[in-house]
């Protein structure tokens, strides 16, 4: 059962949920809360030296929280909502934390209905996926970690996500940092 109401509210006093995403189950918490952000890290058992990526609902919500240029403009309105993450420079009120002190976040706009519904409920959430750093990403809710679950306020269960992660993207060195979902089109628009 998910209610998307309730998962919004834990957002909104700090806690942790898991949503599902068009690729796998992932961990959000308020994206511009340093302190929810933490929780994340903390959660996962993620260095701190990594970075998490941001989600919003749509393109134009990205775009109040970052700075991109034309070319990354472009990129993103080819390529989100998708399973693409967009490396651009971040906005004054990103977190370091949340960039692990980078000036560049990683920006997700999942192309999943329960993970737009929850977005347009809480702005934007950290999107990461729901899993122990290092183990495997969770599919189904049934596969992420009890200690991830008991941490988080709301888990909202969709079924079996497809399995391919996101390609991560640096449209300025026109690199890509992880291979995953849609690599190949993203290669050839980088050409």
């Amino acid at each position: 059962m998910m209610d998307v109401s309730r998962a919004a509210a834990a957002v909104a006093e700090g806690g942790l949920v898991v949503y599902p995403t068009e690729t796998v189950y992932g961990l959000g918490a308020d994206a511009l809360d340093a302190d929810a952000v933490g929780r994340v890290f903390e959660a996962k058992g993620r260095s701190h030296e990594k970075p998490i990526s941001l989600a919003v609902p749509t393109v134009e919500a990205a775009f109040e929280h970052t700075d991109p240029t034309e070319r990354e403009q472009r990129f993103m309105d080819e390529f989100l909502p998708g399973p693409v993450t967009v490396l651009v420079e971040a906005g004054e009120e990103v977190p370091e934390n949340l960039t692990a002190g980078r000036s560049r976040v990683g920006v997700r706009v999942p192309d999943q209905p329960v993970a737009r519904k929850l977005l347009e409920g809480t702005g934007p959430l950290t999107s990461t996926s729901a899993n122990v750093s290092g183990q495997p990403s969770a599919r189904r809710v049934a596969e992420i970690d009890e200690g991830i679950r008991a941490a988080c306020g709301a888990v909202l269960d969709d079924g079996e996500c497809p399995g391919t992660e996101s390609s991560v993207v640096d449209v300025s060195s026109g690199s890509i940092h992880r291979r995953g979902a849609r690599a190949a089109d993203v290669a050839a628009w980088l050409d």
